[in-house]
Order: C-alpha cells, then sequence, then structure tokens
C-alpha cells in the first residue's frame, strides 16, 4: 500500500522544506500539496486557515499520508492546535499531523550568544504570536523580537526577489527589527519563501549575526521523530516517489516550483 509522507503548504514556500527532507530523506514517498488558488494564508483570518488546511490534509490523508508536515508557518500558527486537538481524536486518531514551528522554537536559543533573537514572518504568524508562546517553552530567559515583512512573499512569488527593487523591502524590515534591540545575534526566517531572499538578507544584516532558515531544521527533527515512532515510520512507504498537487494552474506551479524545490516538477491539479 502507498503510504507516502505528505507536505502541505499555502503556495510554493514548502517547497523549500520538501527540498530539505527529501535530501535527508530521499527513500520516502512523498506528496506535496500547495493551495495556491487560496494563498496567501497570510493575510486571512484564523478560522479560515483553519478550515482551509483542515481541507487539506484531509485529502492528504485520503491519499494515504499517515503523517502530514504543514510545511507553513501560517497554518502551523493558526490551524496546527486546532487539527491536532479537535479533529485527529475522531477523524483520524492513528495518525500524525506536524508543524515548522516547535521544531524551530526547539532549538532557537542554542544559535544566540547574547539571548536576543529576532522573528522575520508574515503578519498572520507575527500576529498569532505562535513564537513567542513556543520559544517561552524551551527558553524562558530568550528575548524575543518579531518583525512583519508583508512585502517579501509577492517579491519572492513574483520572481523579483534578486532584484534591485527587493533591496528597499529588505533593508527596511532588517533595519526595523534590529531596531528594536541592538542585541539581536540570530535572525529566523519564519516564513518558507524567505529562504529566496537569504543572499540580500546576509547582504544587509551586520556579519555577526547568525540567520537561520527553516528547511534544514525541519528536516532533522523530522529525522528524530520518525526514530523515536517506529509504530509510524513503518507504514511509511519508501520507493523514492514524488508527487506534486496544485489547487491552481499546473503550468505556474511547475515554472515556479523549480525555483523553490530546485529541481524541474511536473504537477497534477487538484480541485478542492
Amino acid at each position: 500500500m502507498n503510504q507516502p509522507i505528505g507536505v502541505f503548504d499555502s503556495g510554493y514556500g514548502g517547497l523549500t522544506v520538501l527540498r530539505e527532507i527529501v535530501h535527508k530523506l530521499p527513500q520516502y514517498d512523498y506528496v506535496y500539496l500547495g493551495d495556491n488558488a487560496r494563498t496567501p494564508y497570510g493575510t486571512r483570518s484564523f478560522d479560515t486557515v483553519y478550515q482551509y488546511t483542515l481541507e487539506c490534509v484531509r485529502h492528504l490523508f485520503d491519499r494515504g499520508c499517515r503523517l502530514v508536515i504543514l510545511a507553513c508557518n501560517t497554518a502551523s500558527a493558526k490551524a496546527l492546535r486546532n487539527i491536532q486537538q479537535l479533529d485527529l481524536p475522531t477523524l483520524a486518531p492513528d495518525r500524525r499531523v506536524l508543524g515548522v514551528i516547535r521544531p524551530t522554537t526547539e532549538v532557537i536559543g542554542t544559535y544566540s550568544k547574547t539571548g536576543h533573537v529576532g522573528i522575520l514572518a508574515t503578519r498572520g504568524t507575527v500576529t498569532s504570536e505562535s513564537y513567542l508562546v513556543e520559544i517561552e517553552k524551551f527558553f524562558p530567559d530568550l528575548s524575543v523580537f518579531q518583525e512583519a515583512c508583508p512585502m517579501w512573499v509577492p517579491l519572492v512569488e513574483n520572481g523579483e526577489y534578486a532584484s534591485p527593487g527587493a533591496d528597499y523591502f529588505v533593508q527596511q524590515h532588517i533595519d526595523r527589527l534590529l531596531g528594536k534591540s541592538r542585541k539581536i545575534d540570530t535572525l529566523l526566517l519564519a516564513c518558507t519563501h524567505y529562504p529566496l531572499l537569504l543572499n540580500k538578507i546576509r547582504q544587509t544584516a551586520p556579519p555577526n549575526v547568525t540567520i537561520l532558515s527553516q528547511g534544514g531544521i525541519v528536516a532533522d527533527s523530522l529525522v528524530d521523530y520518525l526514530k523515536r515512532h517506529p509504530e509510524l515510520e513503518t507504514q511509511c512507504s519508501k520507493h523514492g516517489r514524488r508527487l506534486f498537487l496544485t489547487t491552481d494552474s499546473t503550468d505556474d506551479f511547475d515554472r515556479q516550483a523549480t525555483i523553490f524545490y530546485g529541481d524541474s516538477v511536473q504537477s497534477v491539479h487538484l480541485a478542492l
């Protein structure tokens, strides 16, 4: 039976996470679902994000996924807790849904020497305060500062991430965040689109500041999770298959996905 690992995102950004997961765990089968027709999630209400995310998770369950990764910070912030606590016990008690916020907050404090870290994210993720809540659990003495960057996702999705036009918006938000505390020595890119702006962020941020992308952290966490849950790991099929689903144009998805995933893909349209 085909029982792939599901990876969900509101659009393309989760492909930067999938890329790192596949690099660490290439033997597994994966189904990636991008809800491109309803993106962006970052500006939508908690209830809307929850309903959209649950709908997509249920579809991945229908495709045999025993484990689904919400490779989307907004979905992880606004929907994951409800899905885990309210839906899974009755909908699919033998299946698991994980997010990208918890793995990141479990380790972020180990990178900072000053105890001051900055979070760069969408407005939805910042408003949810999920990072503040989760970091408090693991590193209660850490000082955390947030900055919403509403222009960064449109820049990336419109192919402007390497253009001179992106410089202004990257500089603006880095300056605002560092202005909240000059002790910040670690920046977390808390949106899966932001790794495409990594070069510009590095050029803008002081050289002593560590910049963290989530893909590698989430991939390492998944490796550990599967080791700790052999009853789930043994159910995941291992044929090295990849299936890409999009709720919008497959041509647009395939063109953009190459940038995020780092390899060419052929997607299948999904009508929800």
